[in-house]
């Protein structure tokens, strides 16, 4: 029956069923556990605060917990230093602070290579960085499973590289990529390499000073946290290396009108009040996550997948994007709109994702205008795929 034991853990999936919904778009964003909201209630109840910047007892309450958010995610991360993590609006900011703390470093003639399954958050900061610096955007190529392709990876790295940024979990294709195989490529060229855990950091715990990037950037949303709220991770050599890209508040040193010297990583790169609550609540899914079963969820959710991705594949004219390995499928339909599908399964209570997925450049190399994605969460139950399947199978008899 694939039952989900955590289910109950998440106080919406019943106000969705009750409402005649199942929810498989937790790849796009998750449902929450009882333990942020009441971390949050927790929070705003006891007397909101501003973080590292006053002495008072409610202020001091903030920042501890703050504070213990970093060294929670440091855990979770197997990363030996707090101080390597630098707290975010998203992985999309991380990913732009990346790119403009790094700019130094690109000049004309330069190359900065990507995947060509790269989430526009992945690719367009690299993009906009190659045409302000005239560099040249390099986009490796795929396999037929939908991972990078190894010989072509090996022959378009070269010495002109001076960044590797590439997802570690494919959003469209499910796929996992050969990051062992790929940044030692980059690494071999002194380039630097950055990793984009969005999806991946949902999916199992990553030791990420074994998986040797130089950076790594993850959001709270996916991983059942609050919105809001993303985490860069980076070699204390590679963030030395970053030059500060936001300006204001506690990130400076010292300050006079004509001039200013800042703090280093993280407090020098967290400009502004952060998204407090949002961290605080990080912290609080993670002591969750901590008391589950981690062999347990893995089996739960590959035995999921395996269902999903079986009972897509016996459809006729159904054509699955790449081969996946976890989380999620997408798929397309001979002679069937994705709109027209996705719209005749959300009147059926089916919640999926319709679109480019914000991978426009990926889906116009498959030939598609879009797809239709399934995306599982570890609350998610084969009761849930049962209803999809069924709703499947009468949209596709509607639209035939």
């Amino acid at each position: 029956m694939l039952s989900s034991p955590w289910r109950s853990d998440f106080p919406a999936l019943a106000v969705l069923e009750a409402q005649g919904e199942i929810y498989l778009d937790s790849a796009a964003t998750a449902q929450k556990p009882q333990a942020l909201i009441n971390a949050l209630s927790g929070y705003y109840t006891s007397g909101a605060a501003n973080v590292h910047r006053a002495q008072h007892t409610t202020a001091e309450r903030a920042t501890r917990a703050f504070e213990g958010t970093r060294e929670k995610l440091a855990a979770w991360l197997n990363v030996p230093g707090a101080d390597q993590l630098i707290f975010t609006r998203g992985a999309t900011e991380a990913l732009n602070l990346l790119a403009y703390g790094l700019e130094h470093l690109v000049r004309p003639g330069d190359e900065i290579v990507v995947s060509a399954l790269e989430h526009h958050a992945n690719l367009l900061p690299w993009q906009q960085l190659a045409l302000r610096r005239g560099a040249r955007l390099v986009i490796l190529p795929l396999d037929l499973a939908g991972a990078v392709d190894l010989p072509a990876a090996r022959r378009l790295i070269s010495a002109h590289t001076r960044l590797l940024a590439v997802s570690q979990l494919s959003n469209v294709l499910g796929t996992w990529q050969p990051l062992t195989e790929l940044l030692p490529l980059a690494r071999a060229q002194g380039a630097l390499t950055v990793v984009d855990g969005a999806q991946g950091i949902v999916h199992g715990r990553h030791d990420l000073p074994a998986l040797g990037c130089d950076f790594y950037v993850l959001s709270s949303h996916k991983l059942y946290g609050p919105e809001g709220v993303g985490a860069l991770y980076g070699r204390r050599e590679a963030l030395a290396q970053l030059r500060h890209w936001q300006f204001g508040g506690e990130m400076v040193e010292i300050a006079d009108y004509q001039h200013a010297d800042f703090r280093p990583a993280p407090l020098g790169f967290e400009a502004g009040t952060p998204p407090i609550a949002g961290v605080i609540g990080l912290g609080a899914v993670l002591d969750y996550l901590l008391t589950l079963d981690e062999t347990a969820v893995a089996q739960h959710e590959a035995a999921l997948h395996a269902k999903l991705v079986a009972g897509l594949g016996k459809r006729r004219g159904l054509h699955l994007l790449g081969r996946p390995q976890a989380a999620l499928a997408s798929f397309a339909v001979d002679g069937v709109h994705h709109g027209d599908l996705a719209h005749l399964l959300t009147e059926q209570g089916v919640a999926v994702r319709s679109g480019t997925h914000c991978a426009m450049p990926l889906m116009n190399s498959l030939g598609r205008t879009g797809a239709i994605r399934v995306s599982l969460g570890l609350y998610n139950d084969g009761a849930d795929l049962d209803v999809f399947f069924a709703a499947l199978d009468r949209a596709l008899e509607m639209l035939a």
